[in-house]
């Protein structure tokens, strides 16, 4: 069995650089999209990890606000507020978000820190469209090369 996700990673790594260099249009963190467009079945996940990196970009804007926060000290700080954002609703959900007999959480431990340095220097909507489209362009892909193996 093939696992999924190095495949994802890789094709998503060569679908940001393609985008990029062609478009100039950035997916938030290289690795992202490949996890996102793993999860893009279980819509309520992806929308949970973009919720904890835009709360975690809104913390740190916060904390700028009074401290000064620039360079590796900035990057470090979103990496790590996603983090911790991450954690508190592991926490307090138990682990998973349960709707309906289903479960959701957040993608990863890094994710939302990646997609918030992203909106961070990109802007919110650019980042999470330009996300959200190499995520879907790597998840289509993964469909023509995989079909039947994607359905978890």
């Amino acid at each position: 069995m093939i696992e999924l996700l190095p495949v994802s990673i890789g094709i998503g790594l060569g679908v940001s650089l393609f985008l990029s260099e062609i478009f100039g249009l950035t997916a938030g963190g290289l690795v992202v999209p490949g996890y996102i467009a793993l999860h893009l079945s279980q819509p309520l996940t992806v929308l949970l990890t973009l919720g904890a990196g835009v709360a975690s970009y809104v913390l740190i804007q916060g904390l700028s606000s009074v401290m000064i926060i620039y360079g590796r000290r900035r990057i470090v700080s979103l990496i790590l507020a996603g983090y911790l954002v991450g954690a508190a609703v592991r926490a307090f959900a138990g682990g998973s978000i349960k709707v309906e007999g289903a479960e959701f959480s957040i993608i990863g431990f890094i994710i939302p820190g990646l997609i918030a340095i992203w909106i961070d220097r990109r802007g919110i909507v650019e980042s999470l469209c330009s996300l959200i489209t190499v995520s879907i362009i790597v998840r289509l892909i993964l469909v023509l090369l995989f079909g039947a193996e994607l359905k978890q």
